[in-house]
């Protein structure tokens, strides 16, 4: 659903005209539109709020308070979003923990603990709560929208609510003849709208780099182009984290990067024959698999570099915490490893990860990753002429197409849904002719 929708949401964009309409805050939920002569004044409603009450977990855990903040504790089931929670979500006050529904409540802090940020409850040693005692939560908890400013056929501007979720909002679709002129985020407990919620269409699409001569492929991949080229069968194996191995996604094997790509390469080059193997562990990185010893399932000679295959594309998000020294030390290495295999090599810059990990404060003018590891990755290809497919660029751009990214998170962290793949298809579609 989430890509129809911002199919049809892409190609109303692209009909828009180059100025892009004007948002004015003029009250906590008002805002003042203009654009091209036509002006308009919305009213935007608040977050909605969800009540729960006597949510039953058959067993709450020990509460854990040097895990990570999102598994804590048992997480509370109306913010959860995948394996992980909703940060912030949670209305902290509301929460209540009982033995059955309608009696006490037992005492946070002497029972139970919570991480009211992300919305997950544990018992305590010495409390009330048994290991194995069913406990009832009641509590609330607030919901996100994307609403659309929308100039309609006959040229009036409107408003468009868009449906409310925990994590994975949608904005409405567009009918014909309309335009998109801005998307509305009202985030979960938001208390009154702000410039981080605006987010004024700039630019329908991402910006393709005009076509050059030669092309990325011809300058970087050229035996793997040759091969596409000629009808010849053509090895590519995807290599990476948890993002590779989309175990999170609906349709796995149709929606992942890699699978993307490939139906997309197939389509440029009907007559070659593409053969995908993926080779994927989630929560680890590159160094992870140097480390496995042989016969381990993630070994690296035996999983990456005994296929031999022609191009080897790698998507590591979990290396990002490398500096500069890392990436040349590590990547030098497998940079030799696949040259001695006769491997060419497409690198992919990560995508965008929950903001607070990335040190940014707004999802608006956020174009320049700031993370010294993308940085790295961009030096450390353009001096060995290696192909790099910027994953990074096409995410941190998507604000100007009225998107906040971490809408398309479906694990509120790192976990890209379809769309958010595809990212990854267009960047490395990018390099060739």
């Amino acid at each position: 659903m989430r890509q129809m929708v911002l199919g049809v949401w892409m190609a109303a964009a692209a009909a828009a005209s180059a100025a892009p309409a004007v948002l004015t805050l003029t009250g906590d939920w008002q805002v003042k539109v203009a654009r091209d002569g036509v002006t308009a004044a919305v009213t935007v409603d608040g977050p909605a709020t969800v009540a729960v009450a006597d949510e039953k977990i058959g067993q709450l855990p020990l509460f854990n308070p040097k895990g990570a903040e999102y598994a804590r504790g048992a997480k509370l089931a109306g913010v959860r979003a995948q394996e992980c929670s909703v940060r912030h979500a949670l209305e902290p006050a509301s929460l209540a923990v009982r033995a059955a529904p309608g009696g006490a409540a037992f005492t946070r802090g002497k029972d139970y603990e919570a991480e009211l940020t992300w919305g997950c409850v544990g018992r305590l040693e010495g409390g009330k709560i048994g290991a194995s005692d069913p406990v009832y939560v009641s509590y609330a908890y607030g919901t996100m929208r994307l609403d659309a400013v929308v100039l309609t056929a006959d040229r009036r501007i409107v408003l468009r609510k868009g449906a409310a979720h925990v994590s994975l909002p949608e904005a409405p679709a567009l009918a014909a003849g309309e335009t998109r002129l801005a998307n509305i985020w009202v985030t979960a407990r938001l208390p009154k709208l702000g410039e981080a919620n605006l987010f004024p269409v700039l630019e329908a699409a991402y910006p393709e780099a005009p076509k050059t001569s030669p092309t990325p492929a011809e300058r970087f991949i050229p035996k793997t182009l040759a091969k596409l080229n000629a009808g010849g069968r053509v090895r590519i194996l995807a290599w990476g984290d948890s993002v590779t191995d989309g175990g999170f996604l609906p349709e796995r094997d149709v929606n992942r990067w890699q699978e993307q790509f490939a139906r997309r390469l197939r389509a440029r080059y009907p007559k070659a024959e593409i053969v995908l193997t993926t080779e994927a562990w989630g929560g680890r990185n590159t160094d992870s698999y140097r480390k496995e010893p042989p016969g381990s399932v993630h070994n690296y000679r035996e999983k990456v570099l005994d296929l031999k295959p022609d191009l080897i594309v790698s998507e590591f998000v979990n290396d990002a915490g490398l500096d500069e020294a890392g990436v040349y030390a590590r990547y030098g290495l497998i940079r030799d490893e696949f040259k001695a295999i006769g491997a060419e090599w497409i690198i992919l810059t990560p995508h965008y990860i929950r903001p607070d990990w990335m040190k940014l404060s707004a999802e608006k003018g956020i174009d320049d990753d700031p993370r010294p590891y993308v940085k790295a990755l961009r030096k450390f290809t353009d001096e060995n002429s290696l192909a790099r497919a910027e994953g990074s660029l096409r995410y941190g751009r998507l604000w100007r197409q009225g998107i906040p990214y971490s809408t398309l998170l479906m694990n509120n962290i790192n976990h890209p849904n379809p769309y958010g793949m595809g990212l990854f298809a267009d960047a490395l579609m990018a390099l060739f002719p």
